[in-house]
């Protein structure tokens, strides 16, 4: 009996040591999100919205089973409310932003590193709920999210690119990215505020994870 509780006590600390914290939950939410506007071409709105459910489902996953549980059931249908058609057919295609959490040897692994390396490289400044959302609406009865308005783009875009993406390269430093198109738009680096400007040397991605 004691053999038990002991046991039982030890599965619990296991499990709480698996859920993640509030600061990861929030990091690893703003970085896939920033990614998923940038190849889904969101509007502001929608990214705003695109952060506060992947935040959730970060914030609510405990363990193993649910990753691909109640939690990832609840943001896929949270996401069918904020995404135009065509957007959620395009996220439902790519693994790293449909499963974006992989279970390996006890630990978390985030699918989307395997395509987007550089953990320091922002499309957008943050979402304006990044400060403000503290998480739960994922536990409501109905989703919060429908019937309401995200100004959803109303013509077919994205950025997803048909080849792997180029080099970007910031003080003298190369980093993958996957921007496929000619565009010399700005990149935002949280962490010092600064900007860099884009190349467009093609490149392969590295696989690596987190």
């Amino acid at each position: 009996m004691k053999k038990m509780m002991t046991l039982a006590v030890l599965m619990t600390i296991a499990i709480r040591a698996a859920a993640m914290t509030y600061t990861e939950a929030r990091t690893e939410a703003l970085f896939l999100s920033d990614k998923m506007a940038y190849e889904l071409g969101l509007s502001n709105e929608q990214f705003d919205a695109v952060y506060e459910i992947n935040f959730d489902y970060f914030y609510s996953v405990n363990g193993r089973y649910d990753v691909s549980g109640a939690y990832w059931s609840r943001r896929n249908l949270d996401l069918s409310y904020v995404l135009t058609a065509y957007q959620y057919n395009l996220y439902t295609s790519m693994d790293y932003f449909y499963r974006p959490i992989d279970w390996y040897n006890g630990t978390w692994r985030f699918t989307v590193y395997g395509r987007y390396t550089n953990r320091n490289y922002f499309y957008r400044t943050r979402p304006t709920v990044y400060v403000t959302y503290t998480g739960g609406r994922n536990h409501y009865t109905n989703s919060y999210y429908a019937g309401r308005s995200f100004n959803k783009p109303t013509t077919n875009h994205s950025n997803r690119p048909a080849n792997h993406g180029n080099t970007v390269t910031r003080h003298g430093t190369s980093h993958n990215n996957v921007n496929g198109t000619r565009n010399h738009g700005q990149v935002f680096d949280h962490n010092n505020g600064n900007t860099a400007r884009r190349s467009n040397t093609t490149t392969a991605p590295r696989a690596t994870h987190k």
